[in-house]
């Protein structure tokens, strides 16, 4: 009877150890499948970011065009305006005279 319970109890010792490695190494799969959705996730999170930065950049580099072209624009107004009033000074001169 002594005998049994001795080999019962190795047995039991050996199937506990399976059945605690087998646990585990499922775990660690689940663990891995998890770790990979939430790696995807962030990914695509970051993928989301990065367009919309992209995007600002773009319409930056357009805003930064159309403030160039409105300096431009604004220095030609401002030299027909310097013009303009040399012009009138001198017509007005002309009438005094």
């Amino acid at each position: 009877m002594e005998q049994i319970l001795t080999v019962l109890s190795a047995v039991s010792t050996v199937c506990a150890i399976a059945f605690g490695y087998a646990a585990f190494a499922r775990n660690k799969k689940s663990d891995t499948a998890n770790e990979a959705k939430s790696d995807a996730t962030v990914l695509t999170e970051i993928g989301y970011i990065k367009g919309g930065i992209d995007d600002i950049k773009a319409e930056q580099r357009e805003q930064r065009k159309t403030n160039t072209e409105f300096v431009e624009r604004l220095v030609a107004v401002e030299a027909s305006a310097k013009q303009a009033h040399k012009r009138i000074e001198t017509l007005e001169r002309a009438h005094e005279e």
